[in-house]
């Protein structure tokens, strides 16, 4: 099955600083049809005005993934981590017994993310922090893995949950493929461009629910950049 999510039905919470649109229930926004799919529990659309941002908050029992989308995000936290993370690369916190921090758009223009919220294996454990620069030529017409609960083996930072997080840059008329393993779930979001799951039109920044899908076909109808996510 492939749910296709048009980005003006997903759920959204603006204020002067912040417009975010939830693809699954998140704050003030609940839809009982929209708790999470699999393990994958909030992905977040997140468009952060310039010299604002999220002040320190606490998280527990969560890897939260942050992929910048456009401008940059300044992490920092409750371990002494500082960070700077710009579009096209990845910041990992698993958040673990408890960790306290701030995200911030610090530049002079709009900061664009997605923050993807997986549930861990494991309740408890340290917490911690990672970030990692993923040049877009590097993923440019395939899957590059950007998280993952085995860096070794499949690359990119270290989640410590059943999942995988990748991304890719298409140009127009270019076609990636997916087999994902049997009976896990696969979510999709664009930033940017048309494309084409399996026959189905998915427009920039729509998302996509996948489950029972042999192999995934994704062509793109303009250049494209995406986010794939495969959970259990």
């Amino acid at each position: 099955m492939i749910d296709v999510r048009p980005f003006d039905g997903l759920g959204r919470f603006r204020i002067d600083w912040l417009d975010a649109r939830h693809h699954f229930s998140f704050g003030e926004y609940h839809d009982p049809a929209r708790m999470g799919w699999g393990a994958l529990r909030v992905w977040n659309d997140d468009e952060i005005q310039p010299q604002t941002g999220f002040p320190p908050h606490p998280h527990a029992d969560m890897e939260i993934i942050t992929y910048v989308r456009d401008g940059a995000i300044s992490h920092q936290d409750s371990l002494g981590n500082k960070g700077r993370t710009v579009a096209g690369d990845v910041q990992v916190m698993s958040a673990g017994s408890g960790i306290r921090h701030a995200e911030y758009n610090q530049e002079d223009a709009l900061t664009r993310i997605f923050q993807i919220w997986i549930e861990p294996e494991q309740r408890g454990g340290n917490p911690r922090w990672d970030a990692m620069a993923f040049p877009k030529d590097d993923r440019a017409g395939e899957l590059v893995v950007l998280a993952s609960n085995d860096p070794q083996a499949h690359g990119g930072l270290l989640v410590r949950a059943d999942a995988k997080v990748m991304g890719a840059t298409l140009r127009a008329g270019q076609s990636i493929s997916y087999v994902p393993a049997q009976g896990r779930h696969q979510y999709l979001a664009t930033t940017r461009g048309r494309i084409e799951v399996n026959g189905e039109t998915v427009h920039a920044r729509d998302g996509a629910a996948i489950r029972d899908v042999e192999t995934l076909t994704i062509t793109a109808h303009e250049d494209a950049e995406l986010v794939l996510a495969d959970t259990r």
